[in-house]
């Protein structure tokens, strides 16, 4: 899933108004698991970002790739 980040710019964490590789969630503690400026994963709140593309169809467009 990736998702587009709005907030405070921070150069070793996010970047406002990028785009980011959102790995998994946390629905109880509403934090998205997200690969940051670092390339590492760390878990941010899930307002902060706009949704651009979903996990179900990531997974159909690499289906079709495939074939």
């Amino acid at each position: 899933m990736k998702g587009i980040y709005h907030g405070e710019s921070d150069p070793l964490e996010l970047i406002d108004g990028k785009e980011y590789e959102i790995i998994g969630k946390n629905e109880k503690m509403h934090m998205y698991s997200v690969i940051d400026e670092t390339g590492e994963d760390y878990m941010y709140d899930m307002d902060s970002f706009e949704i651009t593309e979903e996990w179900v169809f990531i997974i159909f467009k690499r289906a079709i790739h495939a074939k």
